[in-house]
């Protein structure tokens, strides 16, 4: 189709702007393989949220929105409140404190280290255009799912 863009073409012209640096190395194929299997979207921490903020009446967010900075997991457009739902593991849980891998360690450590700085740059540009960020880890929906709504709704009633 004549005149339809295809989105950047150049590394350098990408809109993510919380990239920080290129990502380590993986240590071996099948350690990049699995990293790839990773899903993004839809995740089952997600999805348990999603269905229990629809059991609540929570309707009219959106997914995964490309227009504002880190694509937040769920997002209310109108009261301006991104949720990001992390994975523990991942996104190196507060709560849970992970240990590293025992192998291929300074690997991990960059990795997880580029996931937080990711993080933490997403939830600055986010609330320097006045959003309300809210980080909903795994271990939270596992173990406290309606304290974790009763937060979100405490966000939207504001």
């Amino acid at each position: 189709m004549k005149g339809y863009d295809h989105g950047p073409k150049q590394p350098s012209q990408r809109k993510d702007v919380c990239q920080t640096r290129p990502p380590p190395r993986a240590s071996s194929v099948n350690v990049s393989k699995s990293m790839k299997g990773n899903k993004a979207k839809d995740t089952k921490p997600e999805l348990e949220l999603r269905k229990l903020l629809y059991s609540y009446g929570l309707l009219g967010y959106r997914l995964n929105l490309k227009t504002i900075p880190g694509r937040p997991d769920i997002c209310y457009t109108k009261r301006k409140i991104a949720i990001f739902v992390n994975g523990c593991y991942w996104h190196r849980c507060p709560y849970c404190r992970l240990h590293l891998p025992k192998t291929n360690r300074s690997f991990w450590k960059k990795k997880f280290m580029r996931n937080k700085e990711r993080d933490r740059l997403k939830t600055q540009k986010l609330k320097k255009m006045g959003w309300t960020v809210i980080t909903v880890w795994e271990c939270q929906i596992n173990k406290r799912l309606d304290a974790t709504v009763q937060r979100i709704l405490k966000s939207l009633e504001r």
